[in-house]
């Protein structure tokens, strides 16, 4: 058991780096988030083996100690990636459309199951969805890896945002612990609500979550200011202002008369009550903090610049990676710039003059010294720009 565990880690690991490569992300950038490698002597792993037998490997006597799972419900998991090898096919996933199929029809020996997780999908924002599925052959035996991030993980989606990605609000930083909780007690909310026979099983879709259903999908921001329409459709933020400006519902295409929109109290109070309860557990600490406080800088321009644009510039405005930029890069690969320093910087840099060789996350960049050749790693704010002025000068001494 032990190499298996040990080599289905390697390959969940290669999988997660191979989906970050796809997002056009560094290939390590989710490694903080999961268990040290190797792992530190007398410390349990995150990440979880899974044994499932058929009944009849019972009964024969051909075991192997583990775990013993049999479910036909629909499932997903709460990790990063989930890796499953079988010796039959019998896992269905449910596609975008609510449709299920056999995704390990042509498995063998030598193949592997790649199911993504809960986890997986905050990170990315949502980029990679997450994998629903329900086992349908119960006469077979698994090997089941599922890749989990470390308790003291903060699941937060920097890297995406790095990237030039959009996040929505729903997508907030949250501890893993905390975050495995919720997922946890969701799974078996939607589990016990299945165990009622019902016609839409076999198309079971998951519900969103609270925070999107209470959250405008366009700028992200909390319905505080929710409306409710003729037809009895609620909106709040920039797509009440893009269902005035249409005067059509989004949802049941019904016609929308400005004038006769009334408030929606209960939608207000239980989205500001989940906003308020949001902000105490999972800005906690200042970076956090300062993260909300930039994207409500931000949304507040946003309204105040509204009566002078257009609702649709709004819109458009609020879907931007600039709508939610919380990092910085005001500087670009090759630019020249000054070393401010810090605390932290090593004296012999202090003052030099460098270039800029290549951007990192979270508004770092990997800085060359022009005198000494030597690099080092330094954010945004130990730098300066090199006035032209200057660059000038130089150029013409070098002449």
């Amino acid at each position: 058991m032990a190499d298996a565990f040990r080599c289905l880690g390697k390959a969940a690991r290669a999988a997660l780096s191979a989906i970050a490569r796809h997002l056009r992300l560094r290939t390590d950038v989710f490694n903080q988030l999961l268990d040290d490698t190797p792992l530190p002597v007398n410390e349990v792993s995150s990440s979880e083996l899974l044994v499932a037998y058929s009944h009849e490997q019972l009964q024969s006597g051909h075991t192997l100690m583990g775990y013993l799972s049999r479910s036909s419900m629909p499932q997903v998991d709460r990790g990063f990636v989930t890796l499953v090898a079988s010796d039959n096919p019998g896992i269905e996933v449910c596609d975008s459309n609510g449709h299920w199929y056999l995704a390990d029809g042509v498995s063998g020996p030598n193949n592997l199951l790649l199911l993504t997780g809960r986890a997986l999908s905050h990170v990315t924002a949502g980029l990679c969805p997450i994998s629903q599925y329900r086992v349908t052959n119960e006469n077979r035996a698994s090997l089941t890896f599922r890749l989990v991030p470390h308790a003291s993980a903060i699941l937060d989606c920097s890297p995406i945002l790095a990237a030039g990605h959009c996040i929505r609000q729903v997508y907030q930083p949250i501890p893993a612990s905390q975050f495995m909780d919720d997922s946890y007690a969701e799974e078996h909310a939607v589990s016990s609500h299945l165990e009622e026979p019902s016609e839409s099983q076999g198309n079971f879709v998951s519900d969103p979550s609270l925070r999107s259903v209470l959250s405008d999908p366009l700028s992200g921001a909390f319905l505080e200011d929710a409306m409710v329409l003729q037809c009895g459709h609620s909106f709040g933020g920039v797509m009440l202002k893009k269902v005035i400006e249409m005067a059509r519902c989004t949802i049941c295409n019904g016609e929308v008369d400005p004038s006769s929109l009334f408030p929606n109290l209960a939608l207000r109070a239980v989205a500001t009550v989940v906003k308020m309860e949001d902000d105490r557990r999972l800005f906690h600490n200042a970076a956090l903090r300062k993260r909300r406080k930039d994207v409500t800088e931000h949304t507040d321009v946003l309204k105040r610049t509204g009566s002078s644009k257009g609702n649709s510039e709004l819109a458009l405005d609020a879907e931007s990676p600039v709508a939610f930029r919380g990092v910085q890069y005001p500087f670009v690969v090759g630019e020249r710039v000054l070393i401010m320093g810090n605390k932290r910087t090593p004296e012999k840099f202090v003052g030099k003059e460098a270039v800029i060789t290549s951007q990192c996350l979270n508004g770092w960049y990997l800085v060359k010294a022009l005198d000494s050749g030597e690099s080092t790693r330094l954010q945004y704010r130990s730098l300066k720009k090199v006035p032209e002025l200057q660059l000038q000068t130089q150029a013409r001494l070098l002449q």
